[in-house]
């Protein structure tokens, strides 16, 4: 079940990730998506006081699920995780947690104004159909 559940978290988060990193382009995932980068940063920094900064709770229970198979030393961060696995580097986790939050910090702002832009066109059409 261990095993099981280490390839579904895997899968899951680097889903996840992709989602975040490009979910804003797509018309269809546009409002999901700002739902999802609002929770991925809140969870970031909301509980970074209790757990640190970059706080991911899918990163801490695959973690759990690694470390019960007898997988360590782990990163603190799964985009360094992949990052070094997919590479064979043992890159700097302070950069890659600056460029991750840098990323994240832009996705976010590309997700607020095409969701904004949406808004006032569906506003705007509403308005000009009732006048």
């Amino acid at each position: 079940m261990l095993i099981f559940l280490d390839y579904f978290l895997l899968f899951f988060h680097i889903a996840l990730t992709a989602f975040n990193a490009l979910g804003w382009a797509f018309e269809r995932t546009r409002k999901a998506h700002l739902i999802l980068i609002l929770l991925t940063l809140a969870s970031w920094t909301v509980l970074s006081p209790y757990f640190g900064w970059g706080y991911c709770p899918f990163t801490d229970w695959h973690w759990q699920v690694k470390r019960a198979l007898g997988e360590g030393p782990l990163p603190g961060s799964f985009i360094k995780y992949c990052l070094d696995g997919c590479t064979g580097w043992d890159s700097d986790p302070v950069t890659v947690t600056y460029y991750t939050a840098v990323i994240g910090v832009v996705v976010f702002l590309l997700s607020c104004g095409v969701n904004w832009r949406a808004w006032r066109k569906s506003h705007h059409t509403q308005s000009s159909e009732i006048a």
